[in-house]
């Protein structure tokens, strides 16, 4: 513990990167530093502590056993110290500085733009940070100070708010619809070409809920990326389903089945607790909700 104590905390958070990501490479992006950089801090930290933490692998890095032994201390000391910014960080009472906020993709790229608008008019002197992103980022490490989460979230020491839910629809392109058709009954649409998602199972189980079995192979056009997969289904590769107010904005799009009874997405928006109580994080919060609250059970 002692020289891990002596380490610089730059140095400290590049080795668990390394020792998580498993690569110089991987690690850089998370951090958003260079390789080479990285690289160098790496060789810091191994100089300071006196021995090697990883064995170089033709594909990457692993940690050796000392490596191994010091990485759950270095860990501990990572997260206390994020611990302590946050809590830094709550004790703020300027109106002034950043707020960075993460939601899905498809929601970052189709409703929040005019909502961010909005707030920048309100509160100029608040500038805002998108973070589009299906994965979900640790408030709690400040890798966001707002999130938008599609479902209800889990984490600890968190203020949760349930906006309400949002609506979803099956579409597709007039265009589309001018050569097949449109699909008048639920069994209709087993003859017609739909997006599917790649590895994500959600729409083989959402069709299998409206009594049609479908297997990935019977999706002729797949993507994971959701905000690709609506633009694969606006430029007519076949039917695609979406958020209801999303497909309803869209130009061209028709949308199929308006009675079809797809789920709905609980809308939920998330604040670590230390920072619900700075002035600029609980602002914005607040605008957030008022906006988002409208797209809800519409």
């Amino acid at each position: 513990m002692d020289k891990l104590q002596a380490l610089d905390w730059s140095l400290l958070q590049a080795f668990t990167a390394v020792a998580e990501t498993g690569s110089l490479s991987a690690a850089a992006r998370r951090l958003g530093q260079s390789q080479p950089t990285l690289g160098r801090q790496i060789a810091k930290a191994e100089a300071a502590l006196g021995t090697a933490l990883f064995t170089r692998q033709p594909r990457g890095l692993s940690l050796n056993e000392s490596g191994a032994a010091l990485y759950p201390l270095a860990l501990e000391m990572q997260t206390a110290a994020r611990r302590l910014s946050l809590l830094a960080a709550g004790q703020s009472q300027s109106l002034q500085g950043t707020v960075r906020i993460t939601a899905s993709k498809v929601f970052s790229h189709y409703s929040l733009p005019p909502i961010l608008a909005q707030i920048r008019q309100a509160e100029p002197e608040i500038q805002l940070e998108l973070a589009p992103s299906d994965s979900t980022e640790n408030l709690l490490f400040r890798e966001a100070d707002i999130a938008i989460r599609m479902y209800r979230p889990t984490q600890e020491d968190v203020i949760a708010r349930k906006l309400g839910e949002i609506k979803t629809g099956l579409f597709a392109h007039k265009t589309y619809l001018a050569q097949r058709g449109t699909p008048q009954t639920v069994s209709d649409i087993t003859a017609h070409d739909m997006v599917g998602l790649d590895r994500n199972p959600l729409i083989i189980d959402a069709m299998k809920a409206l009594g049609i079995p479908r297997t990935r192979e019977d999706f002729p056009v797949r993507c994971d990326d959701q905000a690709t997969y609506w633009e694969l289904a606006k430029a007519g590769c076949g039917l695609g389903a979406t958020q209801l107010q999303i497909g309803q904005r869209s130009e061209d799009m028709v949308q199929i089945l308006p009675d079809l009874p797809l789920e709905n997405l609980p809308v939920w928006l998330v604040a670590a607790k230390a920072l619900r109580q700075t002035p600029r994080i609980r602002r914005v919060y607040d605008l957030l909700a008022k906006a988002i609250k409208p797209l809800c059970d519409a």
